[in-house]
């Protein structure tokens, strides 16, 4: 786990602040297209279907082998079917709040690895991570205005309005965390494009099945809707891409913690592009997560 600090060189850090800017304008640009007609079962199947297909190309070219054992397809189908439900639920978090909040809450998946680690395998969550999480929980609650004193609406009325992002966000969380674990002990020896693809594949079979079952696709009523549908595939598939063609040259192993400075890149660009903006007392919560999450990612093991 230390080789990627090792070899985090100046282009190693300027390519991961990039897909940290990338990850956080897709969900930006799914705002713009939930804002537009979009729903979020059509967001997540092009998303998917898309980052899938050129996954699926890299394997071709690169000669992956696509063996994989029977426990390995078992288990890659839970942890398939625990992104897909992951990506809906975080994209419907981020229709509901200000993008940068929705993402705030989703990341503290650590929390949630160490608490699945925990009942699962009887890990015993690292010293390191029980001291970051108060320091998260209190930057969450600052974050989210818990008490409603930023908004001026009191605790009641502030609730009602984000109540609902929140538990989707915190869904989101608890999901990846699950699938995080299932991944380490389970199908840890897969290569991880193909474990990317086989994952990938799967939340776009069962988003656009979903959306065939009951009402089709939502597509976007104004030009808006259709830039932001495209910007969030784009972003998204072009970081995956980056992922598993540029990080490895670099010696950058898995993903770095300095990606975590997403909800704060989403932040600026919410404020600049959808007029999102947050108070101060949020903005330090916010960076307060961030700088814990940032902290359990860059520690020595």
């Amino acid at each position: 786990m230390t080789s990627d600090r090792k070899a985090l060189t100046g282009t190693a850090f300027a390519t991961l602040l990039l897909l940290a800017f990338m990850m956080g304008a897709n969900h930006v640009a799914a705002r713009f297209a939930f804002n537009n007609g979009v729903d979020v079962v059509t967001a997540v199947s092009c998303r998917s279907a898309v980052t899938a297909l050129v996954v699926g190309l890299l394997l071709w070219q690169q000669k992956v082998s696509f063996a994989t054992t029977t426990r390995d397809k078992k288990f890659l189908l839970i942890i398939g079917g625990l992104i897909a439900v992951q990506s809906m639920c975080l994209y419907s978090s981020v229709a509901r709040l200000p993008v940068a909040l929705a993402l705030l809450a989703f990341n503290t998946y650590p929390l949630s690895t160490a608490v699945w680690a925990r009942v699962l395998y009887q890990h015993k969550a690292e010293r390191a991570v029980l001291m970051a999480m108060p320091v998260m929980l209190i930057g969450l609650a600052m974050a989210l205005d818990v008490f409603g004193a930023a908004s001026g609406l009191g605790a009641a009325a502030h609730w009602s309005q984000i109540g609902a992002g929140i538990a989707f966000a915190l869904a989101a969380s608890a999901t990846f965390g699950l699938a995080m674990v299932l991944t380490q002990h389970e199908v840890v020896g897969l290569d991880g494009r193909l474990r990317t693809f086989s994952t990938m594949g799967l939340v776009a079979v069962l988003a656009i099945s979903g959306a065939l079952s009951f009402e089709g696709f939502h597509w976007p009523t104004a030009q808006a809707g259709w830039w932001g549908l495209a910007m969030l595939t784009f972003f998204y598939g072009t970081a995956f891409t980056i992922m598993f063609t540029v990080l490895p040259r670099l010696g950058v192993v898995g993903n770095s913690a300095i990606m975590n400075i997403e909800p704060v890149c989403a932040l600026v660009l919410a404020w600049a592009l959808l007029d999102q903006s947050i108070a101060p007392m949020q903005v330090a919560g916010a960076l307060l997560v961030v700088a814990a999450v940032m902290w359990l990612g860059l520690r020595k093991r």
